[in-house]
């Protein structure tokens, strides 16, 4: 008699199957429908193909499309695969690389035939239907188990040197897993070399939920001493719906692509001789200031004072802080190690010490905290800086406003007693909800990222750090499915666990802002100490935080959020007066005035061209409202008021009432 495996299912029944049964199976027996439905299963926790067999006594979740993250990552990296079979099905000589799937898709490189130039853009639609082909046929996905140097050899023969070359770094007994498209004898079997897991076949997929978007080159391993690949990406869903909805998403997105949108607008440019930083034109810089006074207006009223620390530090006090060696590829250093050279021979840097531009300011807040003796009593010190920071992001991660190497941000570090963290933490929960309710973010997550392996400080420190975060958010009453709690394990700080706000935009995008980390670790490797009640030296906890994060980023942000359409209290013009016939020019000079008396950042539009022509104009440009005036309404003491983005036509009214319905809408929210 067969050996019987004890499978437990998520409801503490147990099933008994025979020694070679398989999460199918179980599915099957419990009923067709789930036998269908099932794509993938979890065996004591570890997600494994549907059709592997159980190796022993297990416990067992089975994986639906209503396990959507799960799926739509099995889905993607399945489409991967049917790429590549396609491309080497379509060119003969192609040779495979490495295939992931991605946060929306999935993309494949490959070594085209020698030929042959790269892979272009043209030649998607064919691959797109070669896909669809091997998706329709329905070929079973099935795992083996190679030896190391069988493996090599194989790819050898196939011609697969770069698989070839990665099989060989693999560990000597490393257990090797292949998965073949098609049934064993197949003439048109393709394989592959992959962890895993994958669906049971290619059938399980949709052929009219996924679509190819772009090819791009890459270098084999990410070195460009290496050769240059094609990479092919594409978007992969569960189904047409799903694919649908995310391109329209992408559609909405390229409309507000906060790049064009500040072109349009006026607002900033960059360009190569400052790369990675932005020049802001007076547009851009309003709605910069004006966000920046409304920041400094909610953290005044929270208990901050604000501070202003050096751009550039000692070495020696990053090392000490721990920055220099977690953090030096990434900072700009001042003398450079290696000396650059000019027409005239080196250019040397002096007997200077070499120093830093400061990637953030929590180690010079500190230093400000230990001017002087603290006590007991001066606690919580709230300190607030717009610091300017500088961060050598590599040149291919450089994204307009979104990711720069010069950013300023809303910083600011509490240093708190034990027994005041909790409640400084709860606080800064209700600052931010505030804020972001203000800045026209209604949705938001609230994430606990917790101790990552590389970290500095003891665990009993970071148990206390998250046990206490956990707590401020839970007095809050914000660790709820509402706010989208989640605790993110490993995804800490290396010197402090942290609370994460993730915004979700008019679209449906999620960005990553505002922050605070309970830290232990800086205030000891720094000696930052205050006198207790018992006259003996404490370490305080310093909370790092931000709002907003930087200013560039939130800025970038909130124009994709409302398209260009920004709060009239935020908007860099907020009203246009725009002439019909230049009749009206003096009347429209008096609008003006009035605007501009009443607080109202106004422009007049007194060109000879048609008020078609302005009104396209200015609604290109984003200004919100747009005040047409005429004979007529030069006579009545009236104006035609367009509004940005409104169903309406225009309404008529009163100069008096416009001024005073505008003047009450560009209030700053805090200030209403």
């Amino acid at each position: 008699m067969g050996k019987h495996w004890k499978i437990t299912l998520p409801d503490g029944s147990v099933r008994e199957v025979e020694q070679g049964a398989t999460p199918a199976d179980v599915a099957a027996e419990i009923g067709p429908g789930l036998a269908k439905a099932a794509l993938a299963a979890k065996v004591d926790g570890e997600l494994r193909d549907i059709m592997r067999p159980f190796e022993g006594d297990a416990e067992l979740a089975l994986i639906t499309s209503r396990d959507e993250a799960e799926a739509l990552e099995l889905a993607r990296h399945d489409y991967a695969h049917v790429l590549a079979e396609a491309v080497q099905s379509l060119f003969p000589g192609t040779q495979i690389t490495f295939g992931p799937a991605t946060e929306d898709g999935f993309y494949y490189d490959f070594a085209p035939p020698e030929d042959r130039g790269p892979f272009t853009e043209e030649e998607l639609p064919e691959i797109e239907e070669e896909m669809r082909r091997i998706i329709k046929a329905d070929k079973p996905l099935r795992r083996e188990v190679w030896e190391r140097d069988d493996l090599i050899a194989r790819w050898r023969k196939d011609g697969e040197s770069f698989k070839a070359e990665w099989a060989k770094e693999l560990p000597e007994g490393e257990e090797i897993t292949v998965y073949w498209s098609g049934d064993p004898g197949d003439p048109d079997g393709w394989m592959d070399m992959c962890k895993g897991p994958h669906l049971a076949s290619t059938g399980k997929l949709d052929s009219q939920a996924f679509k190819l978007t772009r090819v791009s080159g890459a270098y084999w391993r990410g070195d460009q001493s290496n050769a240059m690949l094609s990479r092919i990406y594409g978007t992969g869903w569960l189904n047409k719906k799903q694919l649908a909805e995310h391109l329209h998403r992408l559609e909405e997105a390229a409309k507000r692509d906060h790049r064009k949108l500040g072109q349009d607008m006026d607002l900033f440019h960059l360009q190569p001789e400052a790369q990675g930083s932005v020049f802001w034109h007076p547009k851009g810089y309003r709605i910069w200031r004006e966000l920046e006074a409304y920041i400094r207006r909610r953290i005044e009223e929270a208990g901050y004072q604000e501070v202003k620390t050096p751009q550039l530090m000692d070495a020696r006090q990053w090392q000490q802080s721990g920055h220099w060696g977690k953090y030096r590829e990434n900072m700009f250093v001042v003398p450079d190690e290696t000396p650059s050279t000019d027409d005239e021979g080196p250019i040397v840097s002096g007997d200077a010490d070499m120093m830093a531009l400061k990637p953030m300011n929590c180690p010079a807040h500190v230093l400000i905290f230990k001017q002087g003796i603290k006590s007991y009593r001066d606690l919580p010190i709230l300190m607030a800086e717009m610091g300017c920071c500088h961060r050598n992001e590599p040149h291919g991660a450089l994204h307009g406003l979104l990711r720069v190497r010069q950013m300023t941000q809303d910083d600011g570090h509490i240093f708190v007693s034990e027994d005041q963290l909790v409640d400084e933490v709860r606080r800064f929960c209700e600052l931010t909800d505030r804020v972001y309710r203000d800045l026209g973010f209604e949705s938001y997550a609230i994430k606990l990222a917790l101790r990552p392996d590389e970290r500095f400080g003891s665990d009993e420190d970071w148990d206390k750090s998250e046990a206490e975060l956990r707590e401020a958010v839970i007095e809050a009453g914000m660790a709820t499915k509402e706010y989208g709690w989640e605790e993110l394990p490993g995804e800490g700080a290396f010197y402090a666990p942290k609370l994460e706000w993730h915004l979700t935009d008019a679209i449906g995008r999620t960005w990553q802002v505002g922050t605070i980390q309970s830290d232990r670790v800086l205030p000891e490797r720094l000696d930052a100490s205050y006198v207790g009640e018992d006259g003996e030296r404490h370490r305080p906890v310093m909370l790092h935080r931000a709002v907003i994060g930087t200013y560039e980023r939130f800025i970038g942000i909130l124009i994709e959020h409302n398209a260009g359409n920004l709060p009239l209290w935020l908007a860099p013009v907020q009203a246009v007066v725009a002439t019909i016939v230049s009749d009206a020019d003096e009347y429209a000079g008096e609008v003006l005035a009035r605007l501009e008396a009443a607080g109202l950042r106004a422009e007049g539009d007194l060109r000879n061209e048609k008020i078609n022509y302005k009104v396209r104009e200015h609604s290109l440009a984003k200004v919100p409202n747009l005040l047409v005036v005429g004979k007529r309404e030069a006579e009545q003491g009236t104006i035609a008021l367009r509004r940005l983005g409104a169903d309406e036509h225009q309404k008529v009214m009163s100069l008096d009432e416009a001024v005073a319905m505008l003047k009450a809408e560009a209030t700053p929210p805090d200030l209403r």
